[in-house]
């Protein structure tokens, strides 16, 4: 499977910034080819890559202008190797986080699914928050979370992602947020979805349904969109004035019936 992906981001800067990008292929991945350029002014700057410990490539740049630009374009010809579990992750992702308040949702999580286990509960899971949200571009605000989401009953796809990880966390589930690459996604854009360990594996599910889940790509793997955002900025404000993403997959028969699959 080849895939060839590209973003572009412009900013409107209003002082000095540290702008910390995440929009590279994660680490792992058979990249056969990658460029990046990120611009202040017009001028090419070096950024400094940060490699977290999922194999996230953060980019950081020191901005002292009024724009800053980036460009990235990556072909990964393959796939990588299946997600690592670490022996933290059964602790880290069973926590309540930020955007997925699994407490709060254990009362919920508990009458809805009692007696599943293993993949029927996961596959339960996603197709319960799928059923019962409605997917509405711009309905959703950057700081909800999932009780607010289910509250609302629509969202976007980060949306879709959090509540699922805040159900499966209830039950006891081990679950996180991948943001990912989405060859197949309409509208195109960056894409989140859940990830599930579920007898010492990892899996995607994206209650969306929007992309088929084998063409996916990973991008950043955290708790929620706190740890997976494709920008964030310390220092001045910024103002997000152009973004384009775009993913194409070849040579591969895609599939979007299939609930879940290993991101890879």
């Amino acid at each position: 499977m080849q895939r060839t992906v590209s973003a572009s981001i412009d900013l409107a800067l209003s002082g000095p910034v540290r702008l910390i990008y995440s929009v590279a292929v994660a680490q792992g991945a058979p990249i056969s080819s990658e460029s990046l350029k990120i611009t202040v002014d017009g001028d090419a700057v070096e950024p400094t890559e940060i490699i977290d410990v999922h194999g996230t490539r953060l980019h950081s740049v020191y901005a002292n202008g009024s724009t800053a630009s980036l460009r990235y374009d990556a072909v990964v010809d393959g796939v990588a190797d299946e997600p690592r579990v670490a022996d933290t992750d059964e602790i880290v992702y069973l926590r309540p986080s930020r955007y997925c308040e699994s407490d709060s949702l254990a009362p919920t999580a508990a009458s809805e699914f009692s007696g599943l286990t293993g993949l029927n509960l996961l596959n339960a899971v996603i197709d319960w928050v799928n059923r019962q949200l409605t997917y509405v571009s711009g309905s959703s605000l950057p700081t909800d979370g999932a009780v607010r989401t289910m509250l609302a009953r629509q969202g976007v796809c980060r949306d879709f992602a959090h509540l699922s990880v805040a159900l499966l966390r209830s039950l006891n589930v081990p679950a996180r947020l991948a943001a990912v690459y989405a060859p197949g996604l309409s509208p195109m854009e960056f894409h989140a979805v859940a990830e599930a360990l579920v007898d010492g594996q990892w899996w995607a599910v994206d209650a969306t349904q929007l992309a088929p889940r084998q063409s996916l790509l990973r991008v950043a793997t955290g708790r929620d969109a706190a740890d997976t955002a494709f920008l964030t900025n310390f220092g001045a404000g910024t103002t997000l004035t152009g973004l384009e993403v775009t993913a194409v997959v070849d040579r591969f028969e895609l599939d979007n019936n299939q609930l879940l699959t290993q991101l890879r």
